[in-house]
């Protein structure tokens, strides 16, 4: 298994070269030469694997037992996702009128970030003990990447981990899962600006090979392949509990699954994408919120970001640029860098780029999308708790306000991504007229003391971001005398 840029000038990878590295150095983002394909007895031998399990299996396919051999893999894994908070590690709350919900937060920060996550850490510090070195993990978060990566690495002796997150545009319980880490290791940013702000100064950061290099410098957003590859297991896990394989013989013939996903970055909708490409028959559903760009690319071919981006009740998927939507259409586009390369150039340096018709009919082919108003978040939340007496989180009540505006088609199976948990959207909750008891740990937090620092809005303020952070990434490898940890 090898991996290669969407932009098409890097190729030959394997998984220890891109779990290290952010975009890759063209600019662009990793992704396998080629694809497994999943063939029905594959499919039929999963049926009853545990959701940890189905990760091994899932994960082997995309790292060769030369690099961590079967046995570790296991292990890994394991300890990975020992810590969720129900056996099973994820569940599928089964509602009325064939309203399926796969609950994907039941790890320490109560978001589907930490499933992903904790492996891609554990991977990570595999690596570096047995090669006895260090790396650096700049984040950029809209609220759960960041406390997903601090609470997965804290304390870890191979990692330093910065975080940057948005002032002001996250919740509470989303910030101090972030500013009560007091590890050494761990260096938390307050930027006055968004999550897109935020993106700028560390796209130029991870641009800039020789810090890449110099510093051990890598990402954990969903940038990284290792996140994007778990997450295929969301929609392979849904597929195999909701679905009778029993009496089909091949996958033409295999009952379809919807999935309907609230999109921001749009990492879960690509990696939906590569499962379909892999042979499992899923229709995708990405639901947005106000920061409709993908709904406006899917359905007028208008791949441009807004002035500005809107504050709503489901601050996670405040987002104009969903940067995984370069893998949608390295795939869409067949696997075409040069293309790819002069689409994604077009949109970073102007923010627009309008599809060709024919690129267009090709999304819409493959993507159903909607947008929901905040008004629309609440009557969600509202509606489900009067019919299930359950709670929905407000970026799963985005992709839920598809199951009560879209009639269900006879026979179409259908699964909603529960992508994190009420307790963390409180004051969303009680505008919904609702109350949701917080578990103990959350409430804990209020007595944890805090640190941080500020990235301030100034004139010129990508670059002082830049050079704030540039600094501190020296700072912090001088502080722990970083060997090199990058590799081609």
């Amino acid at each position: 298994m090898r991996y290669c840029s969407t932009r098409g000038e890097v190729c030959g990878w394997d998984f220890r070269d891109v779990l290290f590295s952010g975009f890759a150095p063209d600019g662009g983002m990793f992704m396998p030469e080629s694809l497994p394909v999943l063939n029905p007895d594959t499919l039929r031998s999963w049926r009853n694997l545990s959701y940890p399990k189905l990760v091994v299996e899932v994960a082997s396919l995309f790292i060769p037992s030369e690099l961590i051999p079967r046995d570790d893999l296991e292990g890994l894994v394991n300890a990975a996702l020992s810590g969720f908070s129900v056996p099973e590690v994820v569940k599928i709350a089964r509602l009325k009128d064939g309203l399926s919900v796969l609950e994907l937060f039941h790890g320490d920060t109560l978001a589907f970030k930490d499933l992903a996550m904790t492996c891609t850490v554990r991977f990570l510090d595999y690596f570096l003990q047995k090669e006895n070195r260090r790396a650096t993990v700049v984040v950029g978060t809209s609220g759960d990447t960041g406390g997903s990566a601090i609470q997965s690495a804290k304390g870890l002796s191979g990692l330093d981990v910065m975080v940057i997150y948005p002032r002001g545009r996250i919740t509470p319980v989303q910030e101090k899962y972030m500013i009560t880490a007091l590890e050494d290791n761990i260096h938390v940013f307050a930027a006055d600006g968004c999550s897109d702000d935020i993106d700028q100064p560390l796209r130029r950061l991870f641009a800039d090979q020789d810090l890449v290099k110099s510093y051990g410098l890598m990402s954990l957003n969903s940038v990284n392949w290792s996140r994007i590859m778990v997450q295929l297991v969301h929609f392979i896990y849904a597929y195999l509990q909701l679905t009778d394989l029993d009496q089909v013989m091949d996958l033409q013939t295999f009952p379809e699954l919807e999935v309907v996903v609230p999109t921001g970055g749009a990492g879960n909708i690509a990696a939906g994408y590569i499962v379909k490409q892999m042979g499992l028959p899923l229709r995708l559903v990405a639901m947005v919120n106000s920061n409709d760009i993908v709904h406006r690319t899917v359905t007028k071919g208008d791949f441009s970001m807004a002035p500005n981006v809107s504050q709503t009740l489901a601050p996670a998927i405040d987002i104009q640029d969903p940067y995984n939507m370069e893998r949608v259409f390295w795939l869409l586009l067949d696997k075409d860098g040069p293309c790819v390369k002069k689409l994604m150039d077009e949109f970073q340096n102007s923010h627009s780029h309008i599809l060709p018709a024919n690129h267009r009919k090709l999304l819409s082919q493959l993507l159903s999308t909607g947008t929901v108003s905040d008004d629309g978040i609440l009557e969600t939340i509202k509606r489900c708790w009067e019919e299930n007496q359950y709670t929905l989180c407000p970026h799963t009540a985005v992709a839920v306000w598809h199951h009560y505006h879209c009639p269900h088609k006879h026979g179409l199976l259908r699964c909603y991504f529960a992508t994190a948990s009420p307790a963390k959207f409180q004051s969303v909750i009680q505008k919904a007229g609702l109350t949701f008891d917080l578990p103990e740990k959350v409430k804990e937090l209020d007595k944890l003391p805090t640190r941080y620092e500020n990235l301030e809005r100034s004139r010129d303020w990508s670059k002082d971001w830049e050079d704030r952070l540039r600094e501190k990434i020296k700072v912090v490898a001088s502080a722990r005398s970083h060997s090199i940890c990058y590799y081609r």
